[in-house]
């Protein structure tokens, strides 16, 4: 199989379907992609059925390109990150993995044209984070919920308002941001640095206000992370996490039990924003991102410093700050519903508290004249 075979069956597999966000090569399964949330298989001629093992491991070879790195990367540890480019039509971020000793292959694909916050229909929220000075600001959500997107879009905003210098840590470059006000140098790992810590350690001495850091994955690149904010510099960063609350946790768990006191304090001081994001299946096709935002506040720092008791949660402070900007995935959810975006089985399939979503919908449809129970005929003996 060479190059040209290989991007002929990619850009067969975009043009099969509209929406297409993943390209998935797995052995035992026809050729698959990703519309609107559903893995469905792409007729080729001549036919796939299911795939073999030695197909997989051509293509990902091929995708590989005799990169000495990668190959090492992907027999040493079972995986490998890469970007591959289709000439004039997409450019991906690949993942090649060894499952039970076969090659399986994801494409993610990526955006040739850098969103903004208005195309993105994004949260006031992210237009507020593009002014913060300093600081921490994370950006949280499973594999695919559209973090890097949103991100670009943040550091769009700031590409046409702000003067400054930028340095960007990515596994790989996502998207590729031209000089307009500020000035960008994107780092990819691999070719520019070894890994986050050691190019963040890098970053600081490259004169950057804004440091994009791909993903904090370990505790090395999240202290290095909080002495770049705690000197001045805007630290923006992607973690794996289900709500904003839990990303403290989640970074509070990357340290020891003596450690944490200092940490918080750490952590209360220089934390500006948490956003996380879920995608939900739109009515009429498509999906909508819906948003967990937590800011800084004098509540909020002190819940990070103290941990949450008992009337003093993050999700209460969410509830209670939204004329600040934050709010609550269910919040967000019943807004969602409200307008008619998503069914009631997708917010309360999607939502963090079914309890409080329950109530939400049925106030919406008692405005709407809509019936909020099935129980009729109810008469008093």
């Amino acid at each position: 199989m060479r190059k040209q075979e290989i991007d002929y069956i990619l850009t067969k597999m975009l043009d099969a379907y509209g929406s297409v966000s993943d390209l998935n090569i797995t052995v035992g399964k026809p050729f698959q992609v990703e519309s609107a949330g559903q893995l469905v298989g792409v007729d080729l001629d001549p036919p796939f059925h299911e795939l073999t093992p030695f197909q997989t491991e051509i293509f990902a070879l091929n995708l590989i390109n005799g990169d000495r790195r990668l190959t090492e990367t992907l027999l040493r540890e079972g995986s490998c990150d890469l970007a591959y480019a289709l000439p004039g039509k997409s450019r991906f971020r690949v993942n090649i993995f060894s499952q039970r000793s076969l090659y399986s292959i994801v494409l993610r694909q990526l955006a040739t044209k850098i969103p903004t916050c208005k195309d993105l229909n994004l949260p006031d929220a992210f237009l507020k984070m593009a002014q913060e000075k300093n600081g921490v600001i994370l950006v949280t959500g499973s594999t695919g919920s559209g973090k890097s997107t949103s991100l670009a879009g943040m550091l769009n905003e700031i590409n046409e308002t702000k003067a400054v210098h930028v340095v960007t840590l990515e596994d790989p470059v996502e998207f590729s941001h031209p000089h307009k006000k500020a000035t960008f140098n994107q780092r990819e790992m691999g070719n520019d640095y070894d890994n986050f810590s050691s190019g963040l350690r890098a970053a600081l001495r490259q004169g950057p206000k804004i440091i994009l850091v791909g993903e904090m994955r370990d505790k090395e690149t999240v202290e290095i992370g909080l002495s770049a904010a705690e000197t001045g510099h805007l630290v923006v960063s992607t973690i794996h996490t289900i709500d904003a609350g839990q990303s403290i946790d989640r970074i509070l768990g990357m340290f020891s039990i003596e450690e944490e006191k200092q940490l918080r304090i750490r952590l209360a001081g220089t934390i500006r924003w948490i956003v996380c994001q879920r995608l939900l299946p739109k009515i009429g096709g498509g999906r909508v991102a819906a948003f967990d935002i937590l800011g800084s506040n004098m509540r909020t720092r002190d819940t990070i410093m103290n941990g949450e008791v008992e009337g003093k949660t993050y999700y209460e402070i969410q509830q209670a700050s939204r004329a600040f900007g934050m709010c609550t995935f269910d919040d967000y959810i019943i807004d969602l519903y409200e307008k008619g975006m998503i069914t009631e089985e997708t917010a309360m399939g999607y939502c963090s508290r079914k309890g409080i979503v329950g109530r939400g919908i049925d106030q919406v449809k008692s405005k709407r004249g809509e019936s909020t129970t099935d129980i009729q005929n109810l008469e008093m003996e």
